[in-house]
């Protein structure tokens, strides 16, 4: 099953392929709240306790079909992760590692539910909160769905430096480079973006 991701103005689109074999988390670090403050998208991104959604997939699987010069990255960070949007209307695509052999994506649920499509049935529902300790609140339990989900997920993740599929992603060149350029926020952008978390 193949689900389909647009920014909210539908210039970038794409779709993910292999939607059961992805993984399901709210991530409530407080990085990931001052980026959706940096791209003035705190509103439509975080939850009530301050959490992001995302969907973690293979590099492999996400696909660009329209739009690719509108992809941005930037990074709160030098060495922080790279985090992919449309900066055509600022929405939140993806976040992934700076090594391109490790190609984890995680997919920001603004994005997969652009056009009003649902997350169900296409991906399996919540399966752990991440970073808890920076929630607005407490976030239920979820017992032992993380370590399964951990479990069944990142061994094919690791297998890919092995196989050379980390190779098949749309967010590096062929050498491993991003494919726009990252920019890192300044310390007063960043300073900005976290005084708003």
């Amino acid at each position: 099953m193949n689900h389909r991701f647009q920014c909210q103005c539908a210039k970038v689109i794409g779709e993910v392929a292999d939607t059961r074999s992805a993984i399901h988390a709210i991530c409530y670090c407080r990085d990931c709240q001052g980026y959706a403050h940096h791209l003035g998208q705190s509103d439509a991104v975080l939850d009530a306790l301050a959490g992001t959604e995302v969907v973690g997939t293979h590099a492999r699987n996400v696909s660009f079909t329209r739009g690719t010069d509108q992809l941005a990255c930037v990074s709160l960070s030098e060495g922080g992760l790279l985090r992919w949007y449309a900066r055509c209307c600022n929405t939140p695509l993806a976040n992934t590692g700076r090594d391109w052999r490790m190609p984890y994506v995680g997919l920001v649920h603004l994005c997969l539910r652009g056009g009003g499509a649902p997350l169900a049935p296409a991906f399996v529902p919540v399966q752990m909160h991440l970073e808890t300790a920076s929630a607005k609140g407490t976030p239920p339990r979820m017992g032992w769905s993380k370590v399964r989900a951990l479990l069944g997920f990142m061994p094919g993740i690791v297998a890919s430096r092995w196989s050379g599929s980390y190779r098949r992603t749309p967010f590096f060149t062929p050498t491993g480079a991003p494919v726009v350029a990252v920019r890192v926020l300044s310390a007063a952008e960043r300073a900005q973006a976290m005084a708003a978390v």
